[in-house]
């Protein structure tokens, strides 16, 4: 721990990473000061009592994102989904448009471009999504809106595009002259904001309404130490393939002969895959809030059965977890590529034979890797779904009566814990402090001062002075 302390005491010291690191507090403090600034026209009680019954839909995931600003349709209400809906779908296009491939491959240059064209994707979603926001809000019957008409969508689009633009803006600005992943900071203070009023239900749910024992809350507060020590094990996790370089002379040097290895993370996809399930499998909750669905008997009880907690979301949400690891870990790792540019550096693989045979034994690899991946993700999503509001299954039919019986209430019925901290959040903020952590260490061990964790040792000869 007094490690860790003197670590926090040397970003202190040196003036070029104390300026970085207040300079991005500066900024998200300024994010977080937005989200009080209301959209005008709107009124806010009546939209918060809306979205405390429809957390479960798209409404709730996108108000999680946005720190709760959604609910009460602040400046930045949009928050950064636009930006990395943009940057998703450009990433996809890549794969498909020639055109924005040869960008990537150009360095610097295209990927200025291709940031260039995100941006203006950006702003483009921004208004599509704000005029939605504003003529669905008009034509409710639930009063949202004090003055209808066309001055109100006008002043939605223009308020929420100019709100989402502010935020692109403040995560390029921190990315480029502070400390960390601008756009990641941004998802993380929007999530962290939201663990007060955590500590706060956790105390009335022991000291006030005594709905948990101190044994219960022993419990979770163990789970949660074991969930984040499990994901900081798995995101570090990496399989290296030993890669050898072959001796070639050029000129009068003496090239290569080094022996390396190719990494490949088990969590290539990082919480991607479960933002596109959780997206895909809250769009029919939203369908059911419509009359015409909701009124019908067959939709209805269709609908109903995917609903949280029900078995077949958990199974369609693993699913959709598996199909989108390796969908998107296709996109952005090519083992043929990757076999090419090893053969063509003079590299190959002990015991494996360069060109084709060495594409295939990456995939192979890849695939188990994929497929680990998949599940741990699957666990870190389910855990929380079970933790909040169980399992039912005792829905399931047949067995349904006999499981209802013998299997425990905590399993089925979930504890109630209802906090933000679910899996897709829980990853996100784990993984974004790791990274921001690991680029503080890089600073403090450049500079030939001491990192956070004990393998990062200062360098020899210099001392720690103020």
């Amino acid at each position: 721990m007094q490690k860790f302390f003197e670590a926090v005491a040397n970003i202190f010291r040196i003036p070029d990473l104390r300026n970085r690191v207040l300079f991005t507090l500066a900024l998200l403090a300024v994010y977080r000061l937005g989200g009080h600034i209301p959209t005008p026209g709107i009124n806010a009680i009546r939209l918060e009592q809306f979205f405390q019954q429809n957390q479960g839909t798209v409404f709730g995931f996108i108000d999680l994102f946005s720190g709760g600003m959604f609910r009460r349709l602040t400046i930045f209400a949009l928050g950064i989904m636009p930006y990395i809906t943009a940057s998703i779908i450009l990433q996809l296009l890549t794969v498909v448009i020639p055109t924005l491939e040869r960008l990537q491959k150009e360095g610097e240059l295209g990927r200025r471009k291709i940031t260039q064209w995100t941006r203006y994707l950006t702003i483009g979603l921004s208004a599509m999504q704000s005029f939605g926001i504003a003529t669905a809000l008009m034509n409710s019957e639930g009063g949202f809106v004090l003055n209808p008409g066309i001055g109100f969508i006008l002043m939605t689009m223009l308020t929420l595009t100019t709100g989402t633009t502010f935020i692109m803006w403040l995560g390029e600005q921190i990315s480029e002259r502070g400390i960390g992943n601008g756009m990641s900071l941004i998802i993380f203070t929007g999530i962290v904001v939201g663990l007060p009023r955590a500590v706060a239900e956790i105390y009335t749910h022991v000291f006030v309404t005594r709905q948990w024992s101190a044994f219960q809350l022993i419990i979770i507060l163990l789970l949660m130490l074991a969930v984040v020590a499990f994901i900081v094990l798995v995101e570090r996790g990496e399989r290296r393939i030993p890669v050898q370089y072959a001796r070639r002379v050029v000129g009068r040097r003496l090239m290569g002969g080094q022996s390396t290895h190719l990494p490949l993370k088990v969590n290539a996809g990082g919480v991607i895959p479960v933002i596109f399930a959780s997206s895909v499998l809250t769009f029919p909750q939203t369908l059911a809030l419509v009359p015409a669905v909701k009124n019908n008997p067959w939709l209805s009880a269709m609908l109903g059965a995917i609903r949280h907690g029900e078995p077949l979301y958990a199974l369609l949400y693993v699913a959709g977890i598996m199909f989108f690891c390796f969908f998107y870990v296709s996109i952005i790792f090519n083992p043929n590529e990757a076999a090419d540019n090893m053969r063509r550096y003079g590299g190959f693989i002990p015991g494996i034979r360069p060109g084709r045979q060495t594409a295939e034994y990456i995939n192979q690899i890849l695939t188990r890797i994929t497929v680990v991946g998949g599940l741990y993700l699957s666990v870190l999503s389910l855990i929380p779904e079970i933790m909040i509001s169980g399992i039912k299954l005792q829905h399931l039919p047949l067995i349904g009566n006999w499981i209802d019986t013998y299997f425990p209430r905590w399993l089925l019925d979930g504890l109630g814990v209802s906090f933000y901290f679910g899996g897709t959040s829980l990853l996100i903020v784990v993984g974004v402090a790791m990274d921001t952590i690991n680029q503080i260490e890089a600073q403090l061990i450049m500079r030939h001062y001491e990192g956070f964790t004990p393998r990062a040792g200062r360098i020899r000869g210099r001392r720690t002075v103020f």
